[in-house]
């Protein structure tokens, strides 16, 4: 899933440049990165990359070993059930008995490894039963801006991974909360990545959003053919726009997840830098040409040349992209997409969005 604009990375990410096509952790991109991961176990003629129809060029050009059969476009996003159904719906139709594994091109993952053998363990779990296998992440702090997944006692092995029945999905929590679940070993972090076969979650679809899955055979009459660009848009227009979590996976009583003890970090937002990348004395995130004084705990982002220069701040995000400056506080950064959508009510503004 390579979608969204990234707008908690703005001005860096933007509709034209989204965070998924920058080299934020590496000199490749994170699209591309993701793609390092699975290439030994996914060739890639298996490999799907969904995301909106503005992004097709730039995903060809960023990942050359790609053609126009490996990206699904989206005429608009509509969350995450929706791309995966809609993925699911064309896939059957390539072949029936496929196996998804569903990443998200945002991720940092460490070592790969270790992910490769998550995957192979899931692949061969899912082939076996009609299961929908999320992927979990042993936490490594009490971390409030991540869903988590409740461990039931139900668990065996499959090569070497832990497969646990699910108990429940809880949201994100409050600070007591999540160090609660920090310190109880009995959850995971809910990652976002996903293995199941296609007909299982074609399945769950039919029984949890009846709806979108009529909706989504309305579709299928039509791939292959002249209108199915039409179709799809239909199909966008008229399906709910919902997170396949809310949507089924925490309906449904078939919920496996695999423990993994891999690195493992959701690039999602400015905050994120702080956690891998290394910091001055003062705990200052640099990148690019910048100078501080009597400043501390900042991150401070400057591409496209030029200079910035902080003096006794703190707690701020600083990022000079071309024509923009933002200035940000931490505290306040969950209100950055918010902000953003303000600016694109004033006509004057929106060439900066």
């Amino acid at each position: 899933m390579a979608g969204g604009k990234g707008e908690r990375f703005w001005p860096l990410s933007n509709e034209t440049r989204p965070k998924q096509l920058l080299s934020l952790i590496d000199n490749r991109s994170m699209l591309q990165l993701t793609m390092d991961r699975i290439i030994s176990l996914i060739p890639p003629k298996n490999i799907v990359i969904v995301a909106g129809d503005n992004l097709r060029q730039p995903i060809l050009e960023h990942c050359p070993e790609l053609s126009e059969e490996n990206i699904l476009c989206e005429p608009f996003g509509r969350n995450t059930c929706l791309a995966i159904g809609y993925t699911a719906i064309n896939l059957r139709r390539r072949d029936p008995e496929a196996i998804m594994v569903v990443l998200s091109a945002d991720h940092l993952i460490q070592p790969v490894n270790k992910l490769v053998n998550v995957i192979k363990a899931g692949t061969k779990v899912a082939s076996e039963n009609s299961k929908l296998i999320t992927i979990g992440i042993v936490p490594t702090r009490a971390e409030t801006g991540y869903g988590y997944i409740e461990l039931s006692d139900d668990h065996w092995d499959a090569d070497g991974i832990t497969v646990y029945h699910v108990a429940a999905f809880n949201e994100k929590p409050r600070p007591s909360v999540a160090q609660q679940y920090y310190l109880d070993r009995r959850h995971l972090w809910n990652s976002g990545m996903f293995i199941w076969s296609v007909k299982a979650i074609l399945e769950a679809l039919e029984k949890h959003m009846p709806e979108m899955y009529e909706l989504l055979l309305e579709y299928e009459a039509h791939i292959g053919k002249s209108d199915e660009e039409e179709a799809c848009v239909s199909l966008y227009r008229e399906a709910e726009p919902i997170s396949i979590d809310y949507a089924v996976l925490e309906e449904a009583d078939n919920v496996l997840v695999l423990k993994a003890d891999f690195i493992w970090d959701d690039i999602g937002s400015w905050m994120a830098l702080q956690r891998f990348m290394e910091a001055d004395g003062d705990n200052n995130i640099c990148v690019g040409q910048v100078a501080a004084m009597d400043s501390y705990e900042n991150t401070l982002y400057n591409v496209n040349g030029g200079l910035v220069a902080v003096l006794g701040v703190s707690d701020l995000v600083v990022a000079r992209v071309g024509e923009i400056v933002m200035v940000a506080h931490k505290t306040k950064l969950d209100r950055l997409k918010d902000f953003l959508a303000t600016m694109s009510e004033k006509e004057e503004l929106k060439k900066f969005l």
